[in-house]
């Protein structure tokens, strides 16, 4: 959409998931990276205030380079479970573990984004429940072997065939559960 906004739109972001995401809204993008920002938060935060934290945090590193016609969009996702996080798998066996946790439970998946410029900064948080029936071991092997889900958080994507097959019902945003709640940012973006 030509004319959408005032501001150039940086997407910081390498995930294929969100580009396609944005995309998606029809706005004109450029994608831009920085490497080796620290996405650590403090040990107290909780659900929905962790990716806030660190979608600014990613925020603050890039915005030293920002021009005055520039809306940086950053964003964090995470997956909550019993009260803690499910990041990235370490490894094949760290995504098993996952699994066999998320199996036949509701946890929470929390975004946060940030729409910063050079004059002001608005963030969000969005949450989703998804909800999985119980998985076997041969399923879970099944999705790991042929999915190799180690570069999302809780070691799954809902857009691929665990999700087909294991999640029963999402109260909320789909595609927040993606990794990009685009509703929400689309009317974000529109009142900026």
């Amino acid at each position: 959409m030509k004319g959408f906004s005032k501001y150039k739109l940086i997407l910081a972001s390498n995930s294929p998931r969100r580009k396609e995401l944005l995309g998606g809204l029809g706005l004109d993008f450029e994608v831009r990276v920085l490497q080796g920002i620290d996405e650590s938060h403090p040990q107290e935060l909780q659900g929905g205030d962790i990716p806030l934290y660190i979608c600014r945090k990613k925020a603050e590193a890039y915005r030293a380079s920002l021009q005055a016609d520039e809306l940086l969009i950053t964003a964090d996702t995470i997956v909550w479970l019993d009260g803690q996080v499910l990041e990235k798998p370490k490894d094949e066996a760290d995504a098993r573990r996952m699994l066999r946790a998320l199996s036949g439970k509701t946890h929470q998946v929390f975004t946060g984004v940030a729409l910063t410029t050079t004059e002001k900064q608005v963030a969000f948080s969005c949450q989703s429940d998804v909800t999985f029936c119980p998985l076997t071991d041969d399923e879970i092997n099944y999705y790991v072997e042929h999915y190799r889900p180690l570069d999302k958080a809780g070691a799954y994507g809902v857009q691929e065939w665990i999700g087909y097959v294991g999640v029963e019902r999402i109260e909320g945003s789909f595609f927040n559960v993606v990794g990009l709640p685009v509703q929400r940012l689309y009317q974000a973006l529109k009142t900026f």
